[in-house]
């Protein structure tokens, strides 16, 4: 029989890295997508040796256009088709917006936004033709108030967040399940990539990637539209969900301005 194949993107590390993992102990073969074309050799050696997993490397930057339409190819390749799609790549920036590279702001809102709008719609295509597949995308609990000293980061989520609760609706009938992921504070590279300050914070409050993978593809396997791992993570989500805007900005910026 073939195996369904599932894309992913930013698989070299972090949460990306255990959704692939993951994918392929479920039995999916993989493309695996990001800029170090090392890192995804090794990761697809090894998911070939220990679940039989064919793993296709496909080194992009999907800031640049260029690379990113090989891709957005690669998603409408209706020969091989991709069953699965997730849109994991990303990255942040702290510190007041007039202060920040702008150049780097804007490649944010490319990665963040452009790029998975673009796979979105290039997965989405061949899926609902075919009658079937599933989309994940991954946002973060930081999409559900604004965000001062990480402004254009919060964005860039909320709009994801918006976005694919759209499309969840839009496919419905289809054969095609879409979710977004909203992880909250999770041990990978991103606080520190990001040079975020959160050294601080009690360990409670953290997950662990591989956990937060698993609530987010168990959720696309039920089509729904919203998963938020972990109990505290909910409870927060909720909170801001319901708060008056006003009051979760000031909130926040409180917070913004004692870890500066």
């Amino acid at each position: 029989m073939t195996r369904p194949i599932a894309l992913v993107t930013g698989a070299s590390s972090g949460i990306g890295e255990h959704l692939a993992r993951q994918l392929a102990a479920r039995g999916h073969d993989l493309v695996l997508v990001a800029r170090d074309q090392h890192r995804l050799e090794t990761l697809g050696k090894e998911l070939e040796r220990s679940h039989s997993t064919k793993a296709q490397v496909l080194p992009a930057d999907l800031t640049d256009a260029t690379q990113l339409k090989v891709v957005e190819d690669r998603c409408r390749d209706a020969a091989a088709p991709i069953d699965v799609l997730v849109n994991n790549a990303g990255f942040g920036s702290f510190g007041p917006f007039p202060e920040l590279d702008l150049e780097n702001e804007t490649r944010e809102i490319q990665l963040n936004v452009t790029a998975l709008v673009r796979l979105s719609h290039a997965g989405a295509s061949e899926m609902v033709a075919r009658g079937r597949g599933g989309i994940l995308n991954v946002s973060s609990l930081a999409a559900f108030q604004p965000n001062p000293q990480m402004a254009v980061y919060g964005a860039t989520k909320a709009f994801i967040v918006s976005f694919t609760e759209a499309l969840h609706e839009e496919l419905k009938g289809t054969g095609v399940a879409v979710t977004v992921l909203c992880p909250g504070f999770t041990r990978t590279g991103f606080q520190t990539a990001a040079d975020v300050p959160a050294s601080d914070l009690p360990g409670f409050v953290w997950q662990e990637p591989g956990e937060v993978a698993k609530v987010g593809l168990d959720a696309l396997a039920k089509n729904r539209a919203l998963a938020i791992p972990g109990a505290l993570n909910k409870a927060l989500g909720g909170f801001s969900i319901v708060s008056p805007h006003a009051l979760t900005r000031r909130i926040a910026g409180v917070i913004a301005k004692q870890s500066r």
